[in-house]
């Protein structure tokens, strides 16, 4: 039987927000990240409101599915909590969080999970995600319209498409279970950790020998280390013997802190010097109906997004190659203001152009051949014509020969 080796709850209001939206809750069988939506107004509150609701199943169960359907049926409870809380508090309209939460039962687990938390699990060092982000951009990415890259950048990565919360009474919820096994360290994050921290960090972190609470620093300092522009919170969970007497139940965030509506946000001071590795810009997360005729909407919006993109580096490349032919052109008939002294034929010559080359274009052209010999000056002479002499125009070129002409008398 799976037991709880260790496990640590730790969140962070970030560089750039004023206030903590996220909730954590790590207990002795029910682990949850939740992060808020909706401004100072709701986002803090919505998270608050759900944790505290669905940490009530930290039970016992007589199987996985009773675990199961019990995590499902607090997640639709905690929704049901906040339509109501919003009804009470009109200025809470359009709240609404996410929710991932683990329910630890024998050997495997019960997962519920809605939005854009996201839950890991490295098992002999592999690190695989399980839960599936509820975004627009992850739309994309499973249309194979974008890449995993391009929407960490995309314009419209803060739009989720399931939340809990007074915009729907019956929100779809993912939920599955697994087996799970001694030496499994499983991580529920928000955004505000996956948003900013690669992957490859993310698994770099967790195979950490360290215990949960020194590994959730961890990956906490490796968001603020990349600028934090959102709260992140980090719930992780070690399966195995425990090596001390169990963690009581620990809560974090805004459900750490009691309820309060409609307070002023707190005007907070910082430092541009705070946030030196600030990637992208702060976005509030908002929610947006998961159907097709929005999804239709604003692929075509992309499409059109793509279409001047294209043009404008088209434009663009055409004026660049423009102004470099241009330039070449004006580079070319400057060389043909200067000529040089050389030989040609065995004969005292004089070229139009400049003695260099440019790859195989020749910048040069033979612009008279003298009747002088170059065998017949004198030895320093014939040197000086076989490396060529400079000259800066065409009198001074004929000046050349005439004085090399004058020295065969």
């Amino acid at each position: 039987m799976a037991t709880v080796k260790g496990s640590a709850a730790v969140s962070h209001v970030g560089r750039i927000r004023s206030n903590n939206q996220d909730s954590g809750y790590a207990g002795r069988h029910l682990f949850v990240v939740a992060d808020g939506m909706g401004g100072h107004a709701g986002g803090d509150v919505a998270s608050a409101i759900a944790t505290r609701y669905i940490r009530d199943a930290d039970q016992l169960y007589p199987s996985v599915q009773d675990a199961s359907a019990a995590l499902h049926d607090s997640l639709i409870g905690a929704n049901q909590r906040l339509a109501e809380t919003v009804a009470e508090h009109s200025e809470l309209t359009g709240m609404g969080t996410t929710v991932s939460a683990i329910l630890l039962h024998g050997d495997q687990v019960a997962i519920s999970h809605i939005g854009d938390s996201r839950i890991y699990l490295l098992r002999g060092g592999e690190l695989s995600q399980i839960s599936t982000d509820h975004t627009f951009v992850q739309r994309l990415v499973d249309a194979g319209r974008i890449t995993e890259e391009e929407a960490m950048v995309h314009p419209r990565r803060s739009v989720l498409m399931r939340v809990l919360g007074d915009v729907e009474s019956s929100p779809e919820i993912d939920t599955l279970t697994l087996d799970t096994q001694s030496g499994d360290r499983w991580l529920i994050c928000s955004d505000g950790l996956s948003g900013v921290v690669s992957f490859e960090e993310i698994r770099k972190a967790l195979l950490s020998e360290a215990g949960a609470k020194p590994v959730a620093d961890r990956l906490v300092k490796a968001s603020l280390d990349g600028g934090a522009p959102d709260n992140v919170t980090v719930v992780v969970l070690d399966i195995g013997e425990p090596a001390a007497p169990s963690t009581p139940p620990q809560i974090v965030g805004s459900a750490a802190a009691p309820p309060a509506f409609g307070t002023p946000e707190p005007v907070r001071q910082r430092s541009l010097l705070l946030t030196p590795f600030r990637v992208h810009p702060v976005q509030e997360t908002h929610f947006e109906p998961d159907s097709a005729e929005y999804y239709d909407e604003i692929i075509e919006e992309d499409a059109r997004r793509r279409r001047r993109r294209i043009v404008t580096w088209t434009v663009g490349v055409l004026l660049i190659v423009a102004a470099v032919a241009g330039l070449a052109a004006l580079a070319y008939q400057w060389t043909q203001t200067r000529y040089f002294v050389g030989e040609s034929n065995g004969r005292v010559a004089i070229y139009q152009g400049i003695q260099q080359n440019l790859g195989p274009i020749e910048m040069s052209e033979l612009y008279r051949e003298s009747d002088i010999d170059v065998a017949e000056l004198r030895t320093y002479d014939q040197q000086r014509v076989e490396q060529t002499i400079s000259t800066g125009s065409l009198q001074d070129a004929e000046a050349v020969v005439d004085r090399l002409e004058e020295s065969l008398d």
